[in-house]
């Protein structure tokens, strides 16, 4: 079938006649209005045969005269890739001459350098086209309408951009609009200013409505009014840029997301967020907090995959909302000024009670308090003993987390890990772990009030430098002297691909650099790696062997990064003894108190890592039996592949072991959508429940041109070539460059150490990327907006950690 009526097409036809017309087909079938035409199919394309005298005939009894012939491809117009704009459409085209010659165009522009390039960023390997041939409009007004609004991600919010004449105008920004903005149910529909009435108005809105009920997700629609007043619908497609809304709520809820504080914006998959949400509850339980175990987090929620916590209870405490905005610092200056300003909503006015029950509150502090009191004192007291006290918690983690007994069934695989696998790291100090954590912690911020007026923030910055004893940063100085000890093969390792060399290392045929070793200790360590759907180092070595390659690069043996980390540290030694000096003479009591949690801070504020490392062991060790389950359900025909176990969470999982349940579909569906939200290039930092990105109702400050402003994460000034990464798998980072990425974790933090500078779309003060950046002594500015789509690879850029700001130099490379 190579012709076919646009009425007779429906969405089931999809790989016949592309994404354009299967939506206007239903569009028809739904009793829309949408000017007549028909659809020359992929078939024609397929074959580059065009039937020429067939066209012609249908064109001929569309009634000749103008048309509009416009491209659809099977990859256009889809749920996750719009591709508007990136095939051509040609208007006005009359005769039969130029009608066959715009097919012809149509079928070429699927090949054009920006249409290749689309589906290449949109992941999408092949497509093929269609050709829509309809009736032309002579509009007097005409617009697009979106069903939700595109730039908060309001889902309750029609959007209308109308002019007069052709709404191409409108579509390539040649004509300032005029803009509508209505409430879904709102009876206010604004009187007509403009070129539309509040009639037309309104039966803009219940268009797009229906539209959007009929295809179930928020539609993009194209429209014209002609002379007579008629309203006709010449395109719907899916809202493609919104991020997913968040579950449907009887009341307006405000939701944070809690990824970037790890430094994890990829979405996290179903079982990683089960067993997270497990883990969590263990600790509640032991906390002395009553869980529920259907649901042992009900305010962590899960959006498009990543992490979200419901602060709305708490937005709405009477009691607790005026300590909001200084606990949310945390969180980066950007989401903690769109909390703030939504303290002033109506919709969170404050209520009487607390967000929690006081006698769990209760519980808690009898069980947790006095062992608070006695292991902070201690650890300040003795803060070598508790830190080797901390190291053999690890060791005692790791112990207790090797799996069942073996030989193990399937279902006692999975019996270990619901129960078993965080047994040991979920106690209340966590095997002497948790204590001089936090007396670290109380040692490395608690000089900053107390040197007020005295130290700057710089200098203060400059003690946490070459920080001993982060297992982070320990784990990357080893990864250097791997480096070393490659030196002899460096030709090897420079030449050839991270997952070639990571083959050849599985099969033994890499040189004995280390390795193994290395592995034993950190292989349990990964890119995002609280989640347990992601692969370890020990699975798949890659990233470290394209690591390796990058330190192999460093010829200038002072930028090395143990004597960076060595130069910081002693910078940082020196600068102990310094600001020691100026508070005891400045400030007496308070200076010799501020003095003494300096020098605590060098012994104990490095183990900041060790609460997270110290959990990867159960999450490595659930990961392999989870592993084991996946394969033998794929045996018996309940998942496709072994790793599809990672789509499922604990519920599902126990019910294909045990019960039987086919999860190939459910499984395959998720891991589509969750590859789909892997190339989503931003994640709002907090999110209402109608699908508002808060943080996109800001009006934005005054900028200086050519200069990002975000927030100051490591101290220092350095200017570089700036090397645009968004994954760190088998990333390459010149020695001298600053790393400009969305977020970074400790999976990243090996590019760190060829790496001039930082530069991150979100994060915290506290999170791990400014952290380490602190101890290696480069400068870091993190929560710049945008900062990936600001800055290109090979820019000439400048950080300033201490102000916050990047500049773009004018020389772009």
């Amino acid at each position: 079938m190579k012709l076919i009526r646009l009425s007779e097409i429906d969405s089931s036809m999809i790989d016949l006649v592309g994404g354009k017309a299967a939506g206007l087909g239903e569009m028809i079938k739904a009793g829309e209005r949408v000017p007549d035409g028909f659809c020359l199919t992929v078939e024609s394309y397929a074959s580059r045969d065009l039937p020429e005298k067939e066209v012609i005939a249908a064109y001929e009894r569309l009634g000749g005269g103008r048309v509009a012939v416009r491209s659809s491809a099977t990859a256009e117009d889809l749920p996750d890739a719009s591709f508007a704009g990136q095939q051509d459409t040609y208007l006005n085209v009359e005769g039969a001459g130029p009608l066959i010659g715009a097919v012809r165009d149509c079928w070429e522009s699927l090949h054009t350098e920006r249409a290749v390039a689309y589906r290449a960023a949109a992941g999408i390997d092949e497509a093929a086209m269609a050709v829509v041939v309809q009736r032309m409009i002579d509009p007097v007004t005409a617009g697009v309408l979106f069903t939700a609004n595109p730039v908060t991600g309001c889902r309750t919010e029609v959007v209308i951009d109308a002019a007069p004449g052709l709404g191409t105008a409108i579509v390539e920004g040649t004509v300032v609009p005029d803009h509508y903005v209505l409430g879904h149910r709102s009876p206010d529909v604004p009187d007509g200013e403009g070129c539309l009435s509040r009639a037309q108005l309104e039966e803009l809105r219940a268009a797009g409505l229906r539209l959007q009920e009929h295809f179930g997700t928020p539609q993009d629609v194209e429209w014209a009014i002609d002379a007579d007043g008629t309203l006709w619908l010449l395109q719907s497609r899916p809202v493609t840029t919104l991020f997913p809304a968040p579950p449907r709520t009887q009341d307006t809820r405000l939701y944070l997301e809690l990824g970037h504080i790890q430094g994890m914006l990829r979405p996290a998959t179903p079982m990683g967020v089960s067993l997270l949400k497990l883990a969590a509850g263990q600790w509640f339980k032991v906390a002395g907090a009553r869980v529920d175990p259907r649901d042992p987090m009900p305010r962590l929620v899960t959006i498009g995959g990543r992490l979200y916590f419901d602060l709305t209870d708490f937005m709405r405490s009477a009691s607790v909302r005026k300590r909001l905005g200084a606990s949310l610092e945390v969180y980066g200056p950007r989401v903690q000024s769109a909390v703030e300003r939504m303290l002033d909503d109506p919709r969170f006015a404050p209520r009487p009670g607390l967000p929690f029950r006081l006698g769990t509150m209760a519980r808690g502090t009898v069980i947790f308090l006095p062992r608070a009191i006695a292991g902070l004192v201690s650890s300040l007291a003795r803060p070598d003993a508790a830190r080797l006290q901390a190291y053999r918690g690890i060791e005692e983690i790791r112990r207790q987390t090797a799996g069942p007994a073996e030989p193990a069934t399937t279902a006692e695989r999975l019996r270990w890990v619901i129960q078993d696998s965080h047994r040991a790291v979920m106690t209340i100090d966590m095997a002497g772990i948790v204590w001089p954590l936090m007396a670290g912690m109380i040692a490395g911020t608690a000089p900053s009030a107390l040197l007020a007026g005295v130290a700057t923030d710089e200098e203060l910055d400059t003690v946490l430098g070459g920080m001993p004893h982060n297992v982070t940063t320990e784990m990357d100085l080893a990864l250097w002297r791997l480096a070393m000890n490659a030196r002899e093969h460096r030709e090897l390792f420079l030449g050839t691909p991270p997952d070639e060399l990571a083959a050849r290392y599985r099969a033994g045929e890499l040189p004995d650099i280390g390795l193994a070793g290395f592995l034993e200790k950190y292989g349990m360590r990964a890119a995002a790696e609280i989640d347990v759907g992601m692969p370890r180092w020990a699975e798949d070595p890659a990233p470290l062997l394209a690591s390796i390659a990058n330190y192999l690069r460093v010829d200038d043996p002072e930028q090395a990064p143990d004597r960076r980390f060595a130069r910081a540290a002693a910078k940082a030694e020196a600068m102990v003894e310094t600001l020691s000096r100026r508070a005891r003479r400045a400030r007496p009591v308070r200076g010799r108190l501020a003095a003494f949690l300096l020098r605590r801070s060098r012994k104990l504020t490095g183990l900041r890592e060790i609460a997270k490392f110290a959990w990867l062991p159960a999450l490595q060790a659930a990961r392999r039996q989870l592993l084991l389950v996946g394969a033998d359900l794929a045996e018996r025909g309940l998942l496709e592949r072994g790793d599809d176990i990672m789509f499922l969470d604990l519920v599902e999982a126990r019910a294909a072991v045990l019960h039987g349940a086919d999860h190939r579909a459910l499984a395959a569906a998720r891991r589509a959508e969750y590859e789909r939200e892997l190339r989503r290039p931003t994640v709002p930092g907090a999110l209402l429940s109608d699908g508002t990105d808060v943080e996109a109702l800001a009006p934005r400050g005054p900028v200086e041109d050519g200069v990002l402003t975000g927030m100051a994460g490591a101290a220092g000034r350095a200017t570089g070539r700036a090397r645009v990464i968004r994954d760190p798998s088998g990333a390459h980072i010149e020695p001298g460059e600053i790393l400009v990425a969305p977020t970074t974790d400790p999976g990243w933090t090996p590019l760190f150490m060829t790496a001039a500078g930082l530069v991150t779309e979100t994060g915290s003060p506290v999170a791990h990327g400014p952290t380490v950046a602190r101890e290696y002594g480069i400068p870091a500015v993190i929560c710049v907006r945008d900062a990936t789509q600001e800055i290109r690879t090979g820019q000439l850029i400048t950080v300033d950690g201490s102000a916050g700001t990047v500049r773009l130099e004018e020389d772009g490379g």
